[in-house]
Order: structure tokens, then sequence, then C-alpha cells
């Protein structure tokens, strides 16, 4: 059974809501990184820091690297989410292994995805 119109709807919602929110969180990462790169070239950069306060930077914008790559990989999962909703309505929401239906609770909890969870969990438990 494919999803309703009113189910499709709603899961485009779900995407663009979360599309949005990632959006969001990469672009406070882009200003906080150019924020610490300008405070960099103040009068201040002439001072050297204590090699703690050094050591504790550079953790900073290590996390804020991984952030940024986790958080583009969900981006790129909406992006491809919504291009299989606009142009494949019919076959949205079904599992791209065994093509039975992921379900909609499944979708409403992460829209993105594209597998049912057998198949999730058979994916998972090979690795």
């Amino acid at each position: 059974m494919s999803l309703t119109k009113k189910q499709l709807n709603h899961l485009e919602t779900r995407l663009l809501d979360e599309r949005k929110r990632a959006l969001k969180a990469l672009g406070l990462f882009d200003r906080r990184t150019k924020a610490d790169r300008e405070s960099g070239d103040s009068d201040l950069a002439a001072y050297t820091d204590h090699m703690a306060d050094q050591g504790t930077e550079a953790m900073e914008r290590e996390k804020a690297a991984v952030f940024a790559s986790k958080e583009g990989r969900y981006l790129y999962r909406l992006e491809e989410a919504l291009r299989r909703l606009y142009n494949d309505p019919k076959n949205f929401g079904k599992c791209h292994t065994c093509g039975s239906e992921v379900g909609l609770e499944r979708l409403d909890a992460l829209p993105h995805a594209r597998y049912c969870i057998d198949c999730k969990n058979k994916e998972e438990s090979a690795v």
C-alpha cells in the first residue's frame, strides 16, 4: 500500500523542516568559524596563548569540523529524500532493498529513511 497524498505532504513538510534546521546549524558553524578567524587577526593575536588554551581551541575547531561534516552528510540525505519524493512519489517510502513499506511511523521519525527496519538491522549486523 502506497502512502496517501496527505502522508506524503506530511513527510515533505518534515523533510523541509529538517533541511531548514540543518542549514541553520551549518550557517551557525560558518559564522562561528568566520568569527574565530577574524578574532585571530585582532591586536590580541600578537600575544601568545598559553599552550593549554591553544589545545582547547584546536579541540573546539576539530569538534566544529566534525559537527559540520555530520550535518553536511545529514543535509545530503535530506536532499536525496526530497529528490526521491518529488521524482517518484508513488515509490517513496518503499525499502530500497526488499521493496516493502518502510512504514509511516519510521518515516515520521526518520524522514530520509531508505530501508525498512528489518533490512536496516540486517545491514547493521553485517558490519
